[in-house]
């Protein structure tokens, strides 16, 4: 038996979505508004704890840290670490708003929502840049294995999530010709194939899952976003613990060996966060791993 938030295993990715950040503004206040966070959540959601919230609540899970401000060879990965984060997802825009209201209402003054970003499905799962986006993800029993932690009563159930919010600078990347495009991805635009040939920073060979040791395999869930002129990935990964997350990351950065991962020559990371999923049970937030 397995139970947990569906929306970290959903396939496709959703049409819609909002990423919600809340920061911690009364401890006193906490209890009543988890209460009501319990009442809002459903089967179109995901919430996410950070290590500050869980601390405020007097527990501790084991595994979760806040997100690490990590400088490589020439780049950097900035942490903008918050309390609480929720993944709304659907059909509509106008009622993903209306559950986003709603929902910061229901925290207050708990909870203080400091940030929110839009995202949408491209085409069938692309980034905007046109590369189809988690084409190494995992599936069916991987996938389960990869993203979902060990649980209360030794169920599968809760995860980790990773969040980046990356800035694309499209321009320059259209500047480009389109064999330098391929060889930063190390995938072919026509055809998704991987290249053989493609230099070692590319962000295939940067991130090969299998390449680590242990692998570091993660189900990711990201998809693009639009705020005015500016645009880009929100990326987001679940996995049962933050570590395979982190291996690539410091690769990608060049700490592992000095070569930086060439997707930081057409973008950037604006933002940065590790958050604990409890799972769902009969529809509701599991929040036993918090009273022990």
């Amino acid at each position: 038996m397995s139970y947990y938030q569906p929306g970290i295993l959903a396939t496709p990715v959703p049409p819609q979505a909002r990423h919600l950040f809340f920061a911690l503004e009364s401890v006193e206040a906490l209890p009543a508004a988890i209460d009501k966070l319990l009442l809002q959540l459903d089967g179109r959601a995901v919430v996410g704890f950070g290590e500050s919230l869980v601390q405020a609540l007097g527990a501790q899970v084991e595994g979760l840290r806040a997100f690490p401000a990590l400088a490589g060879v020439g780049v950097d990965n900035p942490s903008t670490q918050h309390a609480l984060w929720c993944w709304l997802h659907g059909e509509d825009r106008g009622e993903l708003m209306h559950r986003s209201r709603a929902l910061e209402a229901a925290l207050a003054p708990a909870l203080r929502l400091v940030q929110m970003n839009e995202t949408f499905r491209h085409m069938t799962g692309h980034d905007l840049t046109g590369y189809e986006d988690g084409t190494e993800n995992p599936h069916d029993e991987a996938a389960i294995a990869a993203a979902l932690a060990q649980g209360v009563d030794g169920l599968r159930g809760g995860s980790f999530a990773a969040i980046q919010q990356w800035q694309h600078d499209l321009d320059g990347f259209a500047a480009m010709q389109p064999h330098e495009r391929d060889n930063i991805m190390g995938r072919r635009l026509s055809d998704n194939e991987e290249i053989e040939e493609a230099p070692e920073s590319a962000h295939v060979k940067r991130t090969a899952q299998e390449s680590f040791a242990p692998e570091a395999f993660v189900v990711r869930r990201s998809m693009p976003w639009i705020e005015g002129d500016r645009a880009g990935l929100m990326f987001l990964a679940f996995g049962f613990s933050l570590d395979a997350f982190e291996a690539q990351l410091r690769r990608m950065s060049g700490l592992e060996d000095g070569i930086t991962d060439g997707l930081y020559r057409m973008s950037r990371p604006i933002t940065g966060g590790y958050y604990w999923c409890p799972p769902l049970l009969d529809g509701r937030l599991d929040l036993r791993a918090l009273a022990r």
